[in-house]
């Protein structure tokens, strides 16, 4: 996952434009500290390298990171970093503020991950591409430490079909589908439905993927039963509305895929930060 150095600056510079005014004016810049990260409660880590390196910009020196992707205990280590008080405090905050909501989403995906597996153990969670503007990067970084997969990184290296293109088609769906096989013959084709006899028709004229568009599980378990009958080798990826509270209801509805951009509005873990006088 590559975050650039001129994303962290712009982190940096959002907050500290002109330097950390109250450090200046007290004169503590210079003295010696160290700040160390906790978790105040269980967590999946995400972003600790970044914040590391965010850090490591003001010319603190960062000692210990607990990598992305831990399971961190309640008042487990996260970080630790030592250097002028001033790099210190002007890194603090945005740091702090990376991990937390960085971990929140690993650990919603997490969460949602274990929960549809417990049922269904092959199943896939996929996260959309609906993360916040401007940190896409971080979001999937967070959602694969939790143990999902990105959906969609974008529109340009994928094929999903949606009703909303289908508005403007006059012919067959499988003409569509043949055309788009014709011009991308190494991509899946994947097809977004809004009924149970949209999905079949989509998996007979072609799709590898039928994703059914805020489907109750009841429903997905219809079209499951039907397409293992009309088209075994198309997977159903269940969309719209899928949280960790409900994934087990799709997993045992049969999907093949949970789709979902729930993670990356978890809220944000609670990390502890003390900075003192080395």
């Amino acid at each position: 996952m590559i975050i650039t150095d001129g994303e962290l600056d712009r982190f940096l510079a959002e907050d500290v434009p002109y330097g950390d005014l109250t450090t200046h004016a007290l004169g503590m810049g210079a003295a010696p500290g160290r700040m160390v990260f906790r978790a105040r409660k269980a967590m999946v880590v995400s972003s600790t390298e970044e914040a590391a390196r965010l850090i490591a910009r003001t010319g603190a020196v960062v000692r210990d990171v607990l990598p992305s992707g831990s399971h961190a205990e309640a008042d487990a280590i996260l970080l630790v970093a030592e250097g002028r008080a001033g790099a210190l405090l002007a890194s603090w905050k945005v740091a702090q503020t990376l991990v937390e909501a960085a971990s929140g989403m690993a650990t919603g995906a997490r969460a949602m991950v274990d929960a549809a597996r417990i049922i269904r153990p092959g199943i896939v969670v996929a996260c959309t591409r609906k993360a916040f503007p401007g940190t896409r990067a971080i979001a999937v970084k967070a959602i694969l430490s939790g143990g999902a997969v990105p959906h969609r990184l974008g529109l340009s290296e994928t094929v999903l079909v949606f009703p909303e293109h289908r508005a403007f088609l006059t012919e067959p769906l499988a003409v569509t589908l043949a055309k788009l096989q014709a011009a991308c013959p190494e991509k899946k084709l994947v097809v977004e439905v809004n009924t149970v006899e949209e999905a079949e028709d989509s998996a007979l004229a072609g799709a590898h993927v039928v994703q059914l568009e805020k489907f109750p599980p009841s429903d997905v378990a219809v079209v499951v039963a039907r397409l293992a009958q009309l088209a075994p080798l198309v997977k159903v990826a269940a969309a719209g509305g899928v949280t960790a509270a409900n994934a087990a209801d799709y997993a045992r509805a049969g999907a093949h895929v949970l789709v979902t951009s729930s993670p990356y509005l978890a809220p944000p873990m609670d990390v502890a930060v003390s900075i003192l006088p080395a």
